[in-house]
């Protein structure tokens, strides 16, 4: 950080700051009839008007010129090829080959990451089917009706947000449920509305030992076989978002009802991965798969366009404008639909 903010990119801005900081947006306007046309642009079917912002046309070259002195567009070229921009951990940061829906070869250490990424995603749409489709069924010969999701963090957050938001698509006879708190009363609380012939388990942890996510998903197993279910009966109503094959088979789940995914999924990004399994049920793999590659269109956007009328680019940047500059320590994010939420 000393070193960005030293350099004469940074002061470029401080300076540039310093002259327009009290100007209010309205100034703006009446300066530039044309500022909403100007300060605004559609990319992947998404709308971005940026004209309501405390910056003129030199704040936006100041902070292009900042984004180029960083390097800003190797580092993302980088990231595209696999190299390893992930300096703390020493991994490359990958969501995109999890969206690439051109299948064109994506390669870490010199091999393709694609045919891992399709092969989980058939493995999905296969289960996902045969839920829906009511071929998967409990211990009893019941369909399943219910589906609670067991994760934390990135495992969590991300369905819970996205089968919210396409809460509309979901499938008539499923009802999605989300535990994460550690304190048990979440977990029994979720429990005391199903019933457990017709209830689907997903635990959602990497290694398989997130102490938490392990926690509910052993006081999920005993509920489940103090209702008269057998051990032999937990991998009909468990599966795993793991790559710890033997921590998933002493759980009790049969391992060919573990999906995989990778160290270069950064944790927020993991939706885009099995962990999106959830979502995938709740709307069924084709939408899911819809989402991938609206999400791909996008990473196409960000890779090619102009850092002028890239999106990403500009609301990262603006960001660092009011962040650093304004010391804004709030945002405001007002959806515009209930789903939205």
């Amino acid at each position: 950080m000393p070193e960005l903010t030293l350099s004469p990119a940074w002061a470029a801005l401080q300076q540039h700051w310093d002259e327009i900081y009290d100007n209010h947006i309205l100034d703006f306007f009446r300066q530039d009839s044309s500022r909403f046309k100007r300060y605004s642009l559609h990319a992947a079917d998404i709308f971005l008007d940026y004209s309501k912002n405390r910056l003129n046309d030199q704040t936006l070259k100041l902070l292009m010129d900042l984004a180029r002195d960083r390097d800003l567009e190797s580092w993302r070229d980088k990231m595209f090829c696999g190299e390893a921009i992930n300096s703390t951990e020493k991994r490359s940061v990958l969501h995109i080959a999890l969206r690439n829906r051109s299948n064109k070869p994506i390669k870490v250490n010199g091999s393709d990451v694609m045919p891992d990424v399709n092969g989980v995603l058939a493995r999905m749409r296969e289960f996902t089917e045969s839920v829906r489709n009511c071929q998967w069924l409990g211990y009893t010969g019941k369909r399943i009706k219910h589906i609670v999701n067991i994760g934390i963090g990135g495992s969590d957050l991300g369905p819970i947000m996205v089968c919210g938001a396409l809460k509309p698509y979901i499938h008539p006879h499923l009802r999605m449920h989300f535990v994460s708190n550690i304190d048990g009363t979440h977990m029994m609380e979720t429990c005391s509305r199903l019933n457990p012939e017709t209830t689907l388990f997903l635990i959602a942890s990497k290694t398989f030992t997130t102490r938490e996510t392990i926690a509910n998903a052993h006081t999920a197993r005993e509920w489940f076989l103090k209702s008269g279910a057998s051990e032999g009966d937990v991998a009909k109503h468990f599966v795993a978002m793991s790559t710890n094959t033997k921590a998933v088979a002493e759980f009790g789940i049969d391992t060919r009802n573990m999906f995989e995914f990778w160290d270069w999924v950064g944790g927020r990004y993991s939706l885009w991965s099995s962990i999106g399994l959830p979502i995938a049920l709740a709307i069924g793999m084709d939408r899911f798969e819809e989402l991938l590659a609206g999400a791909n269109v996008m990473d196409e956007h960000f890779r090619s366009a102009p850092l002028e009328q890239n999106m990403p680019v500009l609301m990262a940047m603006i960001g660092i404008w009011y962040i650093d500059f304004y010391a804004a320590e709030t945002q405001g994010v007002m959806p515009y639909d209930h789903y939205l939420s």
